[in-house]
């Protein structure tokens, strides 16, 4: 293997090597404040080239599950600042993941005086925890107003700045896996009449004009986005009709910002559907979603893609670079710990020489 550990100069990215560490969502957050073992459980994953954190919200009406973390208080971003130190301290980039959960959320998970807010007044199918009260089904939200659409294209641009601000290299804006970005652009979710909706122009607007307030406040360079067409999660439509054209053209519209990378996340891009937004993306593109060693010596050597990104894998295996390299067994993650509370299956995952002594 070597593509994989060959370092990466570009204009946006400085990278050791091509792995990055994928956003999870990890709910160590109490009180919805980055802490002491959020930097430590970070700080362990540092082989990476590039690490994107959990997802984050800009607004507190975005922190739609149970400790999710923010980055709109002063609190906040002091602690994000420990992370981003410990995760810089081994020679990696850390990216913040920006994330505004719209109406996959709870009134039970938001501060007093929030509301659940969306594209549009539907309600998403299923559950969702709450620490006080076990699993509640999703609320209706409320369709934002033109009031909401400024507020919260703002919060998010604030937020980058304040991040980058406090030492971050940088925000992935998160547009995938059925969030707020992601319900303007589907159907399902976005039953709007006015410019927000309806045509496909119309509903990729608002992804697009965020991502333009966050390029003004921190530089093109400092933004990545993540996309995950074709994903039915929580209560999307995939596979909806015209979904590969909007898709592709999205990339296209992303491409002319000249972002600093792309992420198509889920696995749900392979094969032809990556080679087309391969030739209309010429920036930095991750993939994620399945991929192990040789999979990803694949397709960086065919150029379809920059950075390779793990998920799962480095949940159990700290040093998973180092892992890959050696060809080693990895451990398995424990399902029952993944988002608890405290340490356990979190920080006490022994590395390679460890486990060998």
């Amino acid at each position: 293997m070597n593509a994989l550990y060959t370092p990466l100069s570009s204009p946006a990215l400085r990278l050791k090597n091509r792995i990055a560490m994928a956003p999870m969502t990890r709910s160590r957050a109490l009180g919805n404040v980055p802490n002491a073992l959020m930097a430590t459980y970070y700080g362990q994953r540092n082989e990476a080239g590039l690490i994107i954190s959990e997802g984050t919200s800009p607004s507190p009406d975005g922190l739609g599950y149970a400790r999710e973390p923010g980055a709109f208080s002063a609190e906040q971003l002091v602690g994000w600042a420990a992370v981003a130190a410990a995760v810089q301290a081994g020679g990696a980039k850390f990216f913040i993941q920006l994330m505004h959960t719209g109406r996959i959320a709870h009134p039970a998970n938001l501060p007093a005086g929030s509301a659940v807010i969306a594209p549009s007044a539907v309600a998403a199918a299923g559950e969702i925890w709450t620490d006080t009260a076990g699993m509640q089904p999703h609320p209706l939200p409320k369709a934002m107003d033109a009031a909401d659409l400024a507020r919260v294209r703002d919060e998010f641009a604030a937020s980058a700045a304040r991040l980058v601000a406090a030492g971050v290299d940088g925000v992935e804006l998160h547009a995938a896996n059925g969030y707020l970005l992601n319900q303007f652009l589907n159907p399902r979710s976005n039953r709007r009449d006015d410019a927000y909706g309806g045509s496909a122009d119309n509903r990729r607007r608002y992804l697009l004009e965020v991502v333009d307030a966050t390029i003004a406040a921190v530089g093109a360079e400092r933004v990545g986005v993540r996309l995950s067409p074709f994903n039915g999660y929580n209560d999307l439509e995939a596979g909806f009709d015209g979904e590969r054209g909007e898709f592709l053209d999205t990339v296209a519209a992303l491409a002319a910002r000249d972002i600093g990378y792309l992420h198509l996340g889920g696995g749900t891009v392979a094969g032809e559907l990556l080679d087309a937004v391969r030739a209309r993306f010429p920036g930095l593109l991750i993939v994620n979603g399945g991929y192990d060693a040789a999979k990803a010596e694949d397709v960086l050597a065919r150029g379809v893609a920059d950075i390779v990104a793990f998920g799962a894998p480095f949940v159990a295996n700290p040093d998973l670079p180092t892992r890959l390299r050696a060809g080693a067994p990895l451990a398995a993650l424990d399902p029952a710990t993944l988002y608890s509370a405290d340490a356990k299956g979190y920080t006490d995952w022994p590395r390679l020489e460890a486990v060998a002594a």
